[in-house]
């Protein structure tokens, strides 16, 4: 097995990010990916135009790239924010007005994965409070994944570059996938494992793989320390996506990894180009 046995997709919110968003589908189409992902592109705004919509969709058409995965609205990321769900008021309607507009985005493009950040702990806030409305708003978000046939994918972060967000483990994500899908009896939320976020918990990946494989809907890679493409850092990553399989899992794997001082398509030298598009 080995990276040539993965099925990898490249995401354009960290990756050829030097260009502008129109652009970059194309330019992982000329890496020689096939398959792409994004967090929410309009970071100001839930419900863009059709104008903008309709101008990302066509460039990624254009560029013959499938769209695997999409964030619903998160706020500031990159920023300070952690995602919108979870925070009264004004972010917590700005989530809810994005969640039919992702989905219908989505669904125009084929997409079934939308991903949606918690968001972090707020000041004089009970966490209790901020709970129970994320689960109302993640309800909602997995009722309109279900309408066009998605997931629901629910995210543990890393505590030292998120110390606000409140899932910094595989257990607390995944009992939050539990409580949404208590809720609606769907059953289509899943976790996402991000190798890197974990690893950076000081998570026994391993186990974490072991234990979550069957319910995990996506995975996303960076190595660590840096995050940045696998071979950069200290990550069995090659081991760990053969131990992924092993388990079971035969879903994407995102590349959601930091170029470092050098353009992004210059950043694939560790995947062989052969192995780069979907198979």
């Amino acid at each position: 097995m080995g990276f040539a046995d993965q099925r990898f997709n490249v995401n354009l919110s960290i990756l050829f990010t030097e260009l502008p968003l129109p652009e970059r589908p194309a330019a992982a189409a000329a890496a020689g990916f096939t398959a792409v992902e994004l967090w929410w592109p309009w970071t100001d705004s839930p419900t863009p135009g059709q104008p903008e919509l309709d101008a990302l969709k066509k460039a990624i058409e254009d560029a013959g790239v499938q769209l695997t995965g999409l964030n619903f609205y998160a706020g500031q990321l990159p920023g300070p924010d952690r995602g919108a769900l979870s925070v009264p008021g004004e972010e917590s309607e700005r989530f809810r007005a994005n969640v039919e507009v992702a989905a219908d985005f989505a669904q125009s493009l084929g997409c079934r994965a939308l991903n949606a950040l918690y968001g972090n702990r707020v000041d004089g806030v009970d966490p209790a409070e901020q709970d129970a409305l994320a689960l109302e708003n993640l309800a909602l978000a997995a009722r309109a994944a279900d309408r066009i046939g998605a997931i629901l994918l629910i995210e543990a972060l890393n505590k030292p570059e998120s110390p606000l967000y409140p899932l910094v483990s595989a257990p607390a994500a995944v009992d939050v996938v539990d409580r949404v899908n208590e809720a609606t009896g769907l059953g289509n939320a899943k976790f996402l494992m991000d190798l890197y976020h974990l690893s950076m918990n000081g998570e026994d990946l391993p186990q974490v793989i072991d234990r979550y494989a069957a319910r995990t809907g996506h995975v996303q890679i960076a190595d660590d320390p840096g995050r940045g493409a696998p071979g950069t850092g200290s990550l069995p990553l090659e081991d760990l996506l053969d131990r992924l399989r092993k388990a079971g899992y035969e879903g994407w794997v995102g590349l959601e990894y930091k170029p470092g001082d050098r353009p992004s398509a210059q950043a694939f030298d560790w995947l062989p180009r052969e192995a780069r598009a979907a198979r």
